[in-house]
């Protein structure tokens, strides 16, 4: 049975966490989809560790962590973190797999990638120019590069053709910076990545589940930014929802068991594109501040806002989520008064549904207001302890979504996570 666990948000909803907390219960845990733009932040012996493509299972002994071909890997980000875990005493080369079929990051895509963001000018979209959105283009285009081909004595000459097809784009944009040192760390990456446990990763991940291994799936960046049902254009470039576990790993739909889907209390996007219940004021400024929103991966101020479960509810339904971890309510404890986004005005008209084009139409939200708790909640380690106006605002949501929060997380720590109980 395999297990899912994905932000039901923009990102950045704290999955790297939750997936580390979960992954005692399970044998495999893998990542299925997107690139070294995902920021997993977890807390190892205090010490903050960004992982961007490891998936986070990595610092529980006996645990087979698996990146799956529907990921698209930059051996360089890789290499360094595999060095970064390796200094926690984890040997990556024991419990770290790779699919064969997984798509490769050359220098050229990140060069690509940063060409056509510039091209846009006031269009951008904020893509974190690591390469992943002219990968992807590459693999649907069936031009890209494999890990698998790593293996082929062919693999250089399978590079330069590829690099020689990026650079009549790139020349055509007049890009004319020297990518020559990315090439040389590529290819010092390359060689670390030859070492690690390349396998046949459908195989392999379905003969763990034939074998009775429980398997947890891991999602990077959140529902709002799937290619297909995301905010579009401004979305990843990968299918970021349930549905993507299925191709990300080689694995049949009816594997899937239970849906975890994760949201913050309230709402953060990194980069351009529609958000309806952004805050451009004192009180977004204030979320940011004390959430300590910036990206991981980029280091980008993130935009803040109010829950929006319009679009919650909207991720639940694509997603077939069974439970929900609500994260950072803690950073709530200060607010006197907070909002809920239960519906938008769109062209005059209100709706609970989520428009074609966000950016187009530019809802309004309608916001219901809550009393906010004014207690410190990063202390509390029962349901039982938690303020009354914080399970108000939770059963509140749980109702509007028919599903319901079983987990509050509230605060960093590996043991600040609370079960939620009738």
């Amino acid at each position: 049975m395999v297990d899912v666990i994905l932000g039901l948000q923009w990102g950045d909803e704290g999955k790297g966490k939750i997936v580390d907390f979960f992954a005692k219960d399970y044998q495999v845990v893998a990542r299925f989809q997107g690139g070294p733009n995902a920021g997993h932040t977890l807390y190892v012996n205090d010490k903050k560790l960004v992982l961007h493509q490891i998936p986070s299972g990595i610092f529980h002994p006996g645990i087979v962590n698996l990146i799956g071909n529907g990921v698209v890997l930059d051996p360089v980000t890789l290499k360094r973190e595999c060095e970064s875990v390796a200094a926690f005493g984890v040997d990556v080369k024991k419990n770290l797999f790779i699919a064969d079929r997984t798509h490769i990051i050359v220098p050229t895509h990140r060069a690509l990638d940063k060409t056509a963001e510039l091209s846009k000018g006031n269009q951008k979209i904020g893509s974190t120019l690591k390469g992943i959105g002219p990968a992807y283009m590459d693999k649907t285009g069936r031009n890209g590069l494999r890990v698998g081909d790593l293996l082929d004595k062919n693999f250089t000459t399978q590079y330069i053709k590829l690099r020689l097809k990026h650079q009549r784009l790139l020349d055509s944009f007049g890009f004319q910076e020297d990518i020559s040192a990315w090439e040389e760390e590529f290819f010092e990456a390359i060689e670390f990545l030859r070492q690690l446990n390349i396998v046949n990763g459908e195989y392999f991940i379905n003969e763990k589940i034939k074998a009775g291994n429980k398997v947890l799936a891991e999602g990077a960046q959140g529902s709002m930014l799937d290619i297909d049902f995301g905010t579009f254009p401004f979305v990843t470039s990968s299918n970021t929802i349930a549905a993507g576990v299925c191709n990300g790993l080689g694995i049949a739909p009816r594997e899937i068991g239970e849906v975890i889907g994760v949201t913050k209390a309230y709402c953060t996007r990194v980069g351009s594109g529609p958000f309806p219940t952004e805050l451009e004021d004192a009180i977004g400024e204030e979320l940011r501040k004390i959430g300590n929103e910036f990206g991981a991966t980029t280091g980008r101020p993130r935009r803040c806002g109010w829950i929006d479960l319009v679009a919650l509810r909207y991720a639940c339904m694509i997603n077939g989520v069974t439970q929900i971890v609500m994260t950072k309510a803690d950073v709530l404890d200060s607010f006197a008064t907070l909002s809920v986004c239960t519906a938008y005005e769109v062209e005059g008209k209100k709706t609970a549904e989520i428009p074609y084009q966000l950016e187009r139409t530019k809802p309004t939200p309608f916001l219901e207001k809550f009393p906010g708790w004014s207690v410190n909640t990063s202390t509390c380690k029962t349901y039982a302890s938690l303020p009354d106006a914080m399970k108000t605002y939770v059963n509140f949501i749980n109702t509007y979504l028919g599903v319901n929060v079983k987990y509050i997380s509230n605060g960093p720590g590996r043991n600040q996570l609370v079960t939620v109980t009738p």
